[in-house]
C-alpha cells in the first residue's frame, strides 16, 4: 500500500502540471509583477488540491501545504530563469518528483494509513502514470529536443497540432501493444507510418525533412517503449 501513495502523488503532479496547466496559466507565470504571483498561486493550489484529493489521507493536512509551498518555489525559480529548453524542463520535473518522493518517504515513516480504498491495486496506478506520461509530458520533452532541427517550412505545410496528436496516438498504441503482449503491433505501426510518409521521404531534395521525421519518430517510439518496459518490470514484480 505504501507504494500506492507515491504513485498517487505522481499522478496528481502529472495531471496538475500538464493537463490542468492551461496556456493562460503558463503565460501568466512567465509575466512580471503581481500577475505572475497570482498565476503561480493558482497553479500551485491546483497541484496541492489534487495531491490531497488523490492520496485521500484527510487527516494529513501537511500534504497540500508541502505540495503548495514547494511547487510555488520551484515554479517561481523556473519563471525567473525565463528559459524554455530540455535542460530546464528536466531539472524542473526532477525537482517536483524529488519532492513527491520525499513527501512519500515522510508519510511512510509516520505509518499513516490510507483512508480511501478505491483503486487500491497499485498496478492500475502504474498503468495510469504511463499513459499520462506518453501524452503531454512526452510531447513537451520531444518538442524541446527536436526544436533545433524543425524545418521552418514544415509549419506552413502541416495541419495545426497534427504532429502533436499523431505523437499522442502512436505512443498510446505502442504502450497498449506492450501491455497486451502484442509486440508485433509496434512493428506494424512503424511500417504503416513509413508507408504514409513514403512519398515525401523519397524525394532527394527533402533530406532534411526525412531526417527530421526519423528523429521525431524514433524519439517518440523510444520514450513509449522505455516506459512500457519499465512498467512491465514493475507489474511483473
Amino acid at each position: 500500500m505504501n507504494i500506492l501513495i507515491l504513485i498517487k502523488l505522481l499522478v496528481a503532479h502529472i495531471i496538475g502540471d500538464f493537463f490542468l496547466q492551461t496556456d493562460t496559466i503558463c503565460k501568466g507565470k512567465s509575466s512580471t509583477g503581481g500577475r505572475r504571483l497570482i498565476y503561480l498561486t493558482i497553479h500551485s493550489g491546483i497541484n496541492a488540491a489534487l495531491a490531497y484529493l488523490l492520496v485521500g489521507m484527510w487527516e494529513c493536512w501537511l500534504i497540500p501545504v508541502v505540495v503548495f509551498i514547494t511547487h510555488y518555489i520551484i515554479d517561481y525559480v523556473k519563471s525567473c530563469a525565463n528559459r524554455k529548453d530540455t535542460g530546464v524542463f528536466i531539472i524542473d520535473q526532477f525537482a517536483h518528483i524529488t519532492i513527491s518522493v520525499l513527501l512519500w518517504a515522510w508519510i511512510t515513516e509516520l505509518q499513516l494509513c490510507l483512508s480511501a480504498d478505491w483503486l487500491s491495486d497499485y498496478r492500475i496506478w502504474v498503468v495510469a502514470v504511463c499513459y499520462l506520461l506518453v501524452l503531454k509530458p512526452s510531447s513537451i520533452l520531444l518538442e524541446t529536443f527536436i526544436a533545433k532541427w524543425t524545418p521552418k517550412e514544415n509549419e506552413k505545410n502541416s495541419l495545426p497540432n497534427a504532429g502533436l496528436w499523431i505523437g499522442y496516438l502512436e505512443r498510446t498504441l505502442i504502450l497498449t501493444f506492450m501491455f497486451v503482449g502484442c509486440m508485433e503491433g509496434i512493428g506494424f505501426l512503424l511500417a504503416a507510418k513509413s508507408v504514409f510518409r513514403f512519398g515525401e521521404l523519397t524525394k532527394a531534395k527533402e533530406v532534411k525533412t526525412t531526417e527530421y521525421v526519423m528523429i521525431g519518430t524514433l524519439s517518440s517510439f523510444t520514450i513509449a517503449i522505455l516506459l512500457g518496459t519499465v512498467a512491465l518490470r514493475v507489474l511483473g514484480n
